[in-house]
């Protein structure tokens, strides 16, 4: 808008994914507006004139709220946003406790519609279209034995649900809703699982790569016609047995 580039939001940025997707939104020339508890500690994604760095708990709506003020007093639209942030512990279903279930349902269903809100409600006004990418999980379509993951998995069912409806209903206004869906990931958050371990957990017998999926990322992001699509990153889980 007004010859500025094109804006990006990514959450949950500060490393793995998120980080990985910021900084190829930034390689393709987006503005981009990374957020995470502590991102201004990442050492994975830099500010510049081009990337705004926002710390926040992204379960908060007043965290949304300045996300969303800072890409339009920085770079003056929003056009792209990924919904990355999330959390994820597996355990006995019936060893989840209250707070377990409520810091889950606030970080990956709070911090998805919060700033999902806030991001439509500009794209409408900008009259422009816009893209909205959330990262999922290929475990919610197929559960794993031994993956004790019941209670997390509604959260990113959901999202899933939630992204084909919304998909559906701004699709007249040009406004394209899609997910991605990994399966294992070889990022920090399994440094200490067992390469083995990882290995079995995809029918391709390796783990997908944070490249992998911010490829997966971008590809949606410029896909015109493309919505209401969970493409999985997942080497085939999704749908079968090994």
């Amino acid at each position: 808008m007004n010859g500025l580039p094109k804006t990006a939001i990514v959450t949950g940025a500060s490393r793995g994914i998120g980080a990985g997707v910021a900084n190829a939104m930034a390689r393709q020339g987006f503005a981009v507006v990374a957020c995470a508890r502590e991102m201004t500690r990442s050492a994975e994604v830099v500010p510049s004139d081009r990337v705004a760095l926002i710390d926040g708990d992204i379960g908060l709506p007043e965290t949304a709220a300045r996300i969303v003020e800072t890409a339009l007093s920085r770079f003056g639209s929003i056009d792209a946003l990924v919904n990355n942030a999330g959390i994820f512990f597996n355990k006995p279903f019936t060893d989840y406790t209250p707070e377990d279930f409520r810091s889950l349902i606030a970080t990956n269903l709070g911090g998805f519609v919060y700033v999902t809100q806030l991001a439509i409600k500009q794209m409408l006004t900008q009259q422009m279209g816009g893209s909205i990418i959330t990262i999922t999980a290929a475990l919610a379509r197929n559960p794993i034995r031994g993956v004790a993951a019941a209670v997390p998995m509604i959260t990113k069912g959901g999202l899933e649900t939630a992204t084909q409806h919304l998909a559906m209903e701004y699709a007249k206004d040009g406004i394209r809703v899609n997910a991605v869906a990994p399966g294992v990931v070889d990022t920090p958050l399994h440094r200490d699982t067992p390469r083995r371990v990882m290995e079995s957990l995809s029918p391709m017998g390796r783990p997908s790569t944070v490249e992998d999926i911010s490829d997966a990322v971008m590809y949606l992001t410029g896909a015109s016609t493309v919505t209401g699509h969970i493409l999985y990153v997942d080497g085939g889980a999704h749908f079968g047995r090994w």
